[in-house]
C-alpha cells in the first residue's frame, strides 16, 4: 500500500506558476506509476499527466502540454507537477494517484489517491 499527501496549491494570477508535490509513504514508491489528475466543481476527475515508475515514460493531457512538467524523485518518495503559464481554466482540485501495474490516463486505473490540493488561477 501507499499513502499520498499533496501540497503546494494556492491562489495565483493568470500567467503565474505553482509547483505541486505529492509525498508518498512506504518503501515501494519506486514501483508505482504516478499521475496527476484534476477535478473542477461539478466535473469529472480529468487526467493531467503521468510518469512511469522509472521516470522514462511521461504523458500529458493536450490542455497542459508545454506548460506543465511532471517529475519524480524516487529517493524522496515524491512526485512533482511544475505548472507554468497558468490559466483560469486550470482552476481545480489537483490529486495525485498511484497505480501498481499499467500506465494509464484513466482515473479508475489508479488505486491510491491523496486528499487533493486546491489550485485557483485568477484572471
Amino acid at each position: 500500500q501507499v499513502q499520498l499527501v499533496e501540497s503546494g496549491g494556492g491562489l495565483v494570477q493568470a500567467g503565474g506558476s505553482l509547483r505541486l508535490s505529492c509525498a508518498a509513504s512506504g518503501r515501494t514508491f519506486s514501483r508505482y506509476i504516478m499521475a496527476w489528475f484534476r477535478q473542477a466543481p461539478g466535473k469529472e476527475r480529468d487526467f493531467v499527466a503521468t510518469i512511469s515508475a522509472s521516470g522514462v515514460n511521461i504523458y500529458y493531457a493536450d490542455s497542459v502540454k508545454g506548460r506543465f512538467t511532471i517529475s519524480r524523485d524516487n529517493a524522496k518518495n515524491t512526485v512533482y507537477l511544475q505548472m507554468n503559464s497558468l490559466k483560469p481554466e486550470d482552476t481545480a482540485v489537483y490529486y495525485c494517484g498511484a497505480a501498481a501495474s499499467i500506465i494509464s490516463m484513466r482515473a479508475k486505473d489508479y488505486g491510491y489517491w491523496g486528499q487533493g490540493t486546491q489550485v485557483t488561477v485568477s484572471s
